[in-house]
């Protein structure tokens, strides 16, 4: 197997990231991008090198943060192919004048070094397709305040200091004692590479930090993201809760404080073990939907081209001891399978990538259902009058919000996301006799959108109880209808996106388009009210309700209007959380 070992030199996860030395630099600092010739500018590689050390190589020390931080959603900024199919579709609708708004977010590295914003994965630096890395925020030294990724990440070398909650007194033992710690400050001297210092960022820790990319408004007024605005007005903010105690502490979506864990393990020894832990899994509803080969950030998997993974069946378990079984039993003709992939030893290295990915996307959907069931709670039924049979059954259940920083749901707005109701009554004789917040064949609930309810292939949801925030369209003729982007397309023949020639504080909205917010805020509730027609009440017995709320991050009308794939399509239902499920008998007489 040494031998064999390999076309990709795979090492387990874990084991590469203790690694340290020079080795270990080697090993994470191997650029992810296209040859030279093919990019731009020639010297784009080594500038980034230079001026953005990649969160791979700060995991050579930092291996918790980086573990935690791999399948974290901001790791998955850049990555996101839902993100670049509605980056690339708002660009098109609007004639090319959003232009790189968005990236400066999910691509802040890639936005500073010029990268077209238009650029596929694989002819980016891998400083940029790490999206929100350990630079984008602790390389930061002014307390900008501002909005819509308004901010300046310091460019240097590895050796540049970094900024932290702390002092860096521990970083000046090591570094006074590097010989026996193994690093080193400069290129003359051996060892793994570390920066020299750490300065004291007080706003690193506070909600003020969060603003820059998550309070978003685009030019016509219209806000895309609004936590801040939500949190400065919470009951959070006023008892001086932050936004990294709820999404970096103990309790995922919980201001209970924090774990403990080295800041480091330099040469094999943790540094500062009893020190406060932030988690940079960074809680939150999000999820990735990309390939597993190229998400969650693997140091292994950074060793495979992504034009290949995008070529490695993973559905079909390529690699596995089943897979390959077939392969030399001749069920499944090796000569099929692309030419990247065509030797079993590559396709089980890759398996394994992919079953330790897995891995870490389970864990980080357990971290989701935590954060959204932490932040909600679901109460009922409650009956208008006692149950009868032949008679409508009226009956309400209350959806409280029990997360005191923001709305519920919050984030980006408009097409998602996506939270709602799903209620069945079931009759004693073991059938569905009604049922609300159903979904149709594409996933999709019954509503308006909905393309099977257009078709005529399903009822339209008249009782549906959504919480998505929905961009409501000036017609022609002065009437409104939903619409999935804030773009006038409907008043233009040629749509852009410009500043409003009328000020939005005259009209409280942005002409001819304005949001129909649905959220509910902090600590409140909304009840929703149901009534099951008297014709699906013919039986006496035992009912039984399911209640059961549902999330998912984007609808899949929207992901066709933006013209994703089918894979992600499937990626993105598979990923739809049910979360306070509960089943309630009641007595019909």
């Amino acid at each position: 197997m040494e031998e064999r070992k390999m076309k990709f030199g795979i090492r387990p996860l874990a084991r590469q990231l203790l690694i340290a030395g020079a080795f270990a630099v080697a090993a994470f600092g191997m650029p992810m991008t296209a040859t030279a010739a093919e990019k731009e500018d020639p010297h784009a590689d080594l500038m980034a090198e230079e001026s953005y050390p990649t969160a791979a190589q700060c995991g050579a020390c930092h291996t918790q943060v980086y573990r935690e931080w791999a399948s974290s959603n901001h790791a998955y900024a850049s990555i996101s192919p839902m993100f670049h199919k509605f980056e690339q579709k708002i660009n098109d609708l609007s004639s090319g004048t959003i232009r790189g708004f968005c990236v400066r977010c999910h691509q802040q590295i890639g936005t500073q070094l010029n990268e077209r914003r238009d650029l596929p994965l694989w002819e980016r630096n891998q400083i940029s397709r790490e999206g929100i890395s350990c630079v984008t925020c602790h390389r930061v030294r002014e307390e900008f305040g501002k909005v819509n990724g308004e901010r300046r990440v310091t460019p240097g070398r590895v050796f540049t200091p970094v900024s932290g909650a702390g002092d860096g007194e521990k970083l000046k033992e090591i570094i006074e004692n590097r010989g026996e710690y193994r690093v080193s400050v400069s290129e003359e001297e051996r060892g793994a590479q570390i920066h020299t210092g750490v300065y004291k960022f007080p706003q690193i820790s506070k909600s003020e930090f969060c603003v820059s990319c998550h309070q978003v408004a685009v030019n016509p007024g219209i806000k895309l993201e609004v936590v801040w605005e939500q949190y400065r007005n919470s009951p959070a903010a006023a008892n001086g809760v932050t936004c990294q105690d709820c999404h970096m502490g103990k309790v995922p979506g919980r201001a209970d404080g924090y774990t403990t864990g080295p800041v480091a393990i330099v040469n094999g020894e943790e540094i500062d073990p009893d020190r406060k832990h932030s988690n940079h899994a960074f809680y939150g509803p999000g999820y990735p939907i990309a390939h597993p080969g190229i998400f969650p950030h693997n140091p292994d998997a950074a060793e495979i081209p992504i034009e290949d993974w995008l070529e490695f069946d993973y559905r079909s378990k390529w690699g596995s001891e089943e897979f390959e079984e077939k392969v030399e039993n001749g069920e499944i003709d090796e000569d099929s399978l692309p030419a990247a992939w065509s030797d079993s030893v590559d396709r089980e290295e890759a398996w394994e990538i992919i079953q330790e990915n897995i891995g870490l996307l389970e864990e980080k959907r357990d971290l989701r259902r935590q954060v959204m069931e932490n932040g909600s709670r679901l109460d009922g039924p409650f009956f208008a009058s006692a149950p009868k049979q032949g008679s409508s059954l009226s009956f309400d259940i209350k959806l409280t919000n029990t997360d005191d920083g923001h709305n519920l749901p919050s984030g980006s707005l408009g097409a998602q996301p996506e939270i709602w109701l799903n209620v069945a009554v079931v009759s004693p004789s073991g059938k569905t006799v009604w049922e609300s917040g159903y979904v149709d064949a594409n996933g999709d609930m019954a509503d308006i959108h909905s393309l099977e309810v257009a078709a005529g292939n399903i009822e339209y949801d008249d009782q549906l109880f959504n919480l998505q925030t929905k961009f409501l369209f000036t017609n022609v003729k002065g009437t409104e209808r939903e619409w999935y982007l804030p773009i006038n397309i409907d008043i233009d023949q040629l749509p852009f996106i410009r500043p409003a020639n009328v000020p939005t504080t005259i009209l409280n909205h942005a002409p001819f388009i304005r949001m129909e917010g649905r959220s509910i805020p902090p600590l409140g509730f909304r009840n929703a009210s149901y009534t099951v027609p008297a014709d699906a009440m013919t039986e006496k017995g035992t009912y039984q309700m399911a209640v059961r709320l549902r999330s998912r991050a984007e609808p899949i009308y929207f992901m066709r209007f933006v013209e994703a794939t089918p894979e992600m399509e499937e990626a993105m239902n598979s990923w739809m959380l049910d979360f306070h499920s509960y089943t309630v008998e009641f007595e019909v007489n």
